[in-house]
Formats: structure tokens, C-alpha cells, sequence
């Protein structure tokens, strides 16, 4: 398997964990929301408030690691490319970039690779950038050594 296999392997493996993780989180909140109401309590008001200030929160991160997910699928790890795109592998002089989704750093074959989204603010900066270019970014220049 290539590297650009493995990153999308790790990225899918990270995102359908946290897709799980918010669907089980969900049901938890969504019994205990249940059993709340069955206590016929309505001085206990404020216990209900939290959970579906909760059931909100966790809804719309599933809905962000749901939306990333999409985002992964759209990758294509045989394609190499000359340009900064989605699934664009970027080797900089100070660090390398997979372009994906917003993970953050995560290690493959004990190297680090930074998964970022092209919507971030390094992304946007390295958007359609080719080898040579360079970009600045919290007051370091990234100069793009290799694509694919």
C-alpha cells in the first residue's frame, strides 16, 4: 500500500471513530433525556436544558465528522498531482501535509503528517500552489519541496 493510501486509510479510520463515538454518545443522551421525562419531575428543568444543549452540540459535530467523511470519499490516492488539491500530498521544508480534512497531525509508518482541510487557513494559503512556491503562515515560510 502506498502512502497516500495509508493517509487516507488513517483519516477514515479517525473519522468513522469519531462517527461512532457521536451516534453512541447521541443514544446516551437521548435515554437520559427519556428517563428525565418519565420522572414527571418539572423542578428538574435545568437537567433537561443541559442534555439538549448537549444533544445539539454532539448532532452537529456528527454532522461535521459526517460532512468530513464525504469530504474523504471524494479523494482519489492513485491520482498524483502537479498542484495543491484535495489528496494532495505536500512536502514542505518544515513539515508535510495531506490534504484532506481538518484532523490535525496524525502518524503513519512513525512519521507525522499534518491532514488538513483546503477550507483552513493554511489549506486556503496553499490552494493551487505547485513546487517552489512558497507561503507564509504564523511567521513561517512553508516553501513547497514536492507535490504528488
Amino acid at each position: 500500500m502506498n502512502l497516500k493510501h495509508e493517509l487516507l486509510s488513517a483519516c477514515l479510520e479517525h473519522v468513522n471513530k469519531r462517527i461512532v463515538s457521536y451516534k453512541n454518545e447521541i443514544e446516551l443522551i437521548k435515554e437520559a433525556i427519556e428517563s428525565n421525562d418519565k420522572g414527571g419531575d418539572d423542578e428538574d428543568d435545568s437537567g433537561s436544558g443541559k442534555l439538549f444543549d448537549d444533544l445539539e452540540k454532539n448532532s452537529q459535530h456528527m454532522a461535521d465528522a459526517s460532512k468530513a467523511l464525504e469530504t474523504l470519499k471524494l479523494i482519489n490516492p492513485n491520482l498524483k498531482h502537479d498542484s495543491v488539491v484535495l489528496g494532495s500530498l505536500v512536502t514542505t521544508n518544515t513539515a508535510t501535509f495531506y490534504m484532506a480534512t481538518s484532523i490535525g497531525k496524525i502518524d503513519v509508518n512513525n512519521s507525522p503528517y499534518l491532514v488538513i482541510s483546503l477550507n483552513s487557513p493554511i489549506g486556503a494559503l496553499l490552494k493551487n500552489k505547485v513546487a517552489g512556491d512558497s507561503v507564509t503562515f504564523n511567521n513561517t515560510t512553508y516553501t513547497i519541496k514536492s507535490i504528488s
